[in-house]
This record gives structure tokens, C-alpha cells and sequence, in this order.
């Protein structure tokens, strides 16, 4: 008798679970999340799940209490005598703490590792991560997707199209933007960039030629936009024709909207993986549900994913 599998999302992520629901063929689960009056919340699934393969979709970004919804759900899930309980995490909070950068802070990232793991997660499935070893914090199986899969072909018709160079806002993406740049065979373009706190740049540098270029900036995720917009503004100080933005992760916060409305950039993409908090015309978002969609039905047929790893 084959094995029935069910979509969960959390209120987080809502939205993006009825997407990755719709394409996958089936009604997304249906879960309520009761609420006390101290802030304290209980989510419940609504239907049986007992010996099905669980899928439970949630971002954790900021607040906390995301995280702790998703936790709370896997914990359910396992009490209900679910067969597995795959986590669909498309953006990974805390992925940004994966070290010990200096004395004393914690390593936020293997700390959920851990909690996912005590609370039931048998694999986890996530785009985009800060640092690829982070999937090393993990004792189960993890499926790290990449949101080239969505950029590559808008990408190709923007090189295809004009003059254009990859770049990397800061050294920690230039393996990225060199992965792209070697694919399409285009020129590459780096900003070197230094910092006296976080979300605080104090200076940066242009490296690479991109007078008369059409350059194309690929990033992980755009917190403040600080990094993004000051790297436009400087490509267009050195001569760029135009800047467009690749951006898996549309965290968004503080000042961003307004910082980038106000940039050089001609264009953002970003996906789904975080709800937009507000329209801006600048940013255009990708949907990621197909995607996932196509990755939990290879999993359930025990097929291989690698074919979406363009690039990694």
C-alpha cells in the first residue's frame, strides 16, 4: 500500500503552502493555531496524519515565534503517529550565525539544527542557505536547493540580450557570481566591502571593469539593502549601463523598501521564500512552489533532484 503524503504550512508561510499544495496536486492540510491571551499559541492539525509522510512548510524569519510555531507542529505531528515529518524550511533563520566570529556569541545556526532534531524532523528541505555547511549541523538528510534553478533562464535572456558582466555585492558571494559568470561566459565583477557593525558598511571598493556593461548582481538574500544599493550606485559611478538584482531571500527589514526605491537598481528579482511586506515596482518576485513542489514528489518516488542544481 504506498504511503500518503500531506502539505502542512505554518502562518508564516501560508500563502506559499497553498502555492506549493496547488502544484503538487492535493488541498492543503488543515491546521488551526489557537491563541492565548500572554502571546502563548498551539497549533493542532485538523485531520489525521497518522502513518502519512508529513510536509510541513514554515520560513523562520524574524520573529522568534516562528520558529517555535514550526517546532510545536513537527512536535505535533509526531504525537499524531506520522510516518515522517519532512520540514520545507525556504528561508533558514538564523543561517547567518553558522560560526563563532568572535569570543562568546552563540552558533545560532546548529542550535536550530539541534531543535529541529529533538523536536522529530526526519530530512529537511531548504533554499539558499548562508553558508553550505551548515547542512553538516544536520543528522538527517537535507535537500539544499538553489534559487538558480528560478534564475538562471531570466538571467540567460538578460546576457543574451546585451553587454552584461556578473557581480557579487561583497567577496562572500563572488563564488556565486563566478559559477554564473563561467556558465554564461561573461565577465565578473566584485565589490569589496567593510564593516564597523552589522547592517553597517563603512566602506567599499569596485573590482572589475563594468564601464558600458549591463551588470547583474546575485546575492543570497537583501536584509537593509545597504550592501545592494550602495554596490548599484557604485556600478553606475564607474560607467554601468544598468543594474539588475538577484536576490533568493526578500528579508527586507529597516529601511530597505525605501533605500531601493531610491537606488540605482533598475530591477530586483527575489523569491517567495519571505512574503513581500509591501509593494515597491522596483521588485519583482519568482514563485518557488513549483519547485517544491517537484522536489517532495521526486522524494516520495525516490527519484533523484539533481537535475535542478544548475547552479550551486
Amino acid at each position: 500500500m504506498a504511503v500518503e503524503a500531506k502539505i502542512f504550512a505554518g502562518r508564516a508561510s501560508k500563502q506559499l503552502g497553498e502555492a506549493v499544495a496547488k502544484s503538487f496536486g492535493i488541498a492543503l492540510g488543515n491546521v488551526i493555531v489557537a491563541e492565548f491571551s500572554d502571546g502563548e499559541f498551539q497549533p493542532s492539525f485538523e485531520e489525521t496524519v497518522r502513518g502519512q509522510d508529513v510536509f510541513i512548510i514554515q520560513s523562520t524569519m524574524p520573529p522568534a515565534d516562528n520558529l517555535l510555531e514550526l517546532l510545536l507542529m513537527v512536535d505535533a505531528a509526531k504525537r499524531a503517529s506520522a510516518r515522517k515529518i519532512i520540514t520545507v524550511m525556504p528561508y533558514f533563520g538564523l543561517a547567518r550565525q553558522d560560526r563563532k566570529d568572535k569570543p562568546r556569541v552563540a552558533i545560532g545556526a546548529k542550535l536550530v539544527a539541534n531543535m529541529l532534531a529533538a523536536a522529530g524532523v526526519n530530512r529537511l528541505i531548504t533554499m539558499d542557505l548562508h553558508a553550505d555547511q551548515i547542512q553538516g549541523f544536520f543528522e538527517f538528510p537535507v535537500d539544499h536547493l538553489y534559487a538558480s534553478t528560478l534564475f538562471f533562464p531570466e538571467i540567460e535572456k538578460l546576457v543574451n540580450a546585451g553587454d552584461a558582466v556578473m557581480a557579487a555585492p561583497d567577496v562572500g558571494g563572488a563564488k556565486r557570481a563566478g559559477s554564473y559568470a563561467k556558465k554564461l561566459d561573461t565577465g565578473l565583477a566584485l565589490c569589496h566591502k567593510q564593516r564597523k557593525k552589522a547592517n553597517e558598511i563603512s566602506e567599499m571598493t569596485v573590482i572589475g571593469d563594468v564601464e558600458g556593461k549591463d551588470v547583474i548582481l546575485v546575492d543570497d538574500m537583501c536584509d537593509t539593502a545597504g550592501t545592494l544599493t550602495k554596490a548599484a550606485d557604485l556600478f553606475m559611478e564607474k560607467g554601468a549601463k544598468s543594474v539588475r538584482a538577484f536576490c533568493t531571500h526578500a528579508v527586507l527589514s529597516g529601511p530597505a523598501y525605501e533605500r531601493i526605491n531610491n537606488s540605482n537598481l533598475t530591477e530586483l528579482i527575489v523569491t517567495d521564500t519571505i512574503p513581500l511586506k509591501q509593494h515597491s515596482d522596483k521588485i519583482r518576485v519568482l514563485s518557488t512552489a513549483d519547485l517544491f513542489a517537484d522536489v517532495i514528489h521526486s522524494l516520495l518516488e525516490n527519484k533523484s533532484i539533481s537535475s535542478h542544481f544548475i547552479i550551486s
